[in-house]
């Protein structure tokens, strides 16, 4: 199956940007359903955003606007542009990946992912 390794946490202050990684052990091109989430101790992991087998972006509403998931296809790379970060997006982050298709009622849904990164820690301050 396929394996997921984050990159690219760390410290900003508010208004910064920082973007995450996520390398793929195999090709995700229109086979896998990609996501970023995030954790905060004592809170439920929640889907941020997702990119689709046939390329549709899904965002939750806070990171609207902000934020965009994208894809290096040639590389297996996963990308998450963080933009004017707040304290609020403090968290650790994961990466994840369901193969197959998913229904856009879905796809911020955590528990239809079967493969997930070891996460990388955000910290905004």
């Amino acid at each position: 199956h396929v394996q997921l390794v984050e990159s690219g946490g760390g410290s900003a202050q508010a208004g910064g940007s920082l973007r995450l990684s996520c390398v793929a052990s195999e090709s995700t091109e229109y086979t896998y359903c990609m996501g970023w989430f995030r954790q905060v101790p004592g809170k439920a992991r929640e889907g941020i955003a997702t990119i689709d087998t046939d390329g549709t972006t899904t965002y939750r509403d806070p990171v609207k606007g902000r934020f965009t998931i994208s894809k290096d296809i040639a590389e297996n790379i996963l990308y998450l542009q963080m933009n004017s970060l707040k304290p609020e997006d403090t968290a650790m982050y994961y990466c994840a990946a369901m193969k197959g298709w998913v229904s856009a009622g879905r796809r911020l849904r955590g528990d239809i992912y079967n493969h997930w990164g070891q996460g990388t820690q955000v910290t905004v301050s």
